[in-house]
């Protein structure tokens, strides 16, 4: 199984363009999208290009390989737009050796503020847009980073799992950051 991760789009058309060029040229099975995917919220600025609307049409093409949820900059106006759900603040998924993926965007649960997870499971989150991969007290902690707003010195990032592990990308294809679970 492989699955490509996306959050914090902002609304940036240029950054869903290269984000589906990635996810195509990957052989992912599924679009995780981590929140804020078309508001660029009161505290940033309008990104590059903000075409929330053009956004939406594109991503509504892949609406079937989608796995959303909700952020905190993703309203029910929003909702309307999309052929896809994004209106829950958090999912599951569960990956083929069995391990559980909690979904999430990062302002009601994270690493510090965690959901109940066992062992081995991983919390899946973006918001900060600081890229994290590393296990913690025996939980996997994953953020892909941002890409349309990167903080903390990073470049703009996206996150793969394939073969039992999770890695933060840049878009010249550096990993950045990667765990194993």
């Amino acid at each position: 199984m492989r699955l490509f991760f996306a959050s914090d789009i902002h609304g940036s058309l240029p950054a869903t363009l290269e984000v589906l060029e990635k996810y195509n040229q990957s052989g992912a099975e599924h679009l995780i999208i981590l929140g804020d995917i078309l508001n660029h919220g009161p505290r940033n600025p309008v990104p590059e290009g903000y075409q929330p609307a053009a956004v939406a049409e594109l991503l509504n093409d892949y609406c079937d390989q989608i796995i959303a949820v909700r952020g905190n900059c993703d309203s029910e106006v929003d909702q309307m737009l999309l052929n896809f759900a994004m209106s829950e603040s958090y999912s599951w998924v569960l990956l083929e050796n069995g391990k559980r993926l909690f979904l999430t965007h990062g302002h009601l649960f994270n690493t510090d503020n965690r959901p109940h997870l066992k062992a081995g499971d991983v919390l899946v989150h973006g918001h900060t847009h600081i890229p994290v991969a590393e296990k913690d007290n025996g939980i996997v902690v994953y953020n892909p980073g941002s890409i349309t707003f990167p903080k903390g010195g990073y470049v703009p990032t996206y996150g793969l799992y394939e073969n039992n592990e999770l890695k933060v990308l840049s878009f010249s294809g550096d990993v950045l950051k990667q765990v194993c679970l």
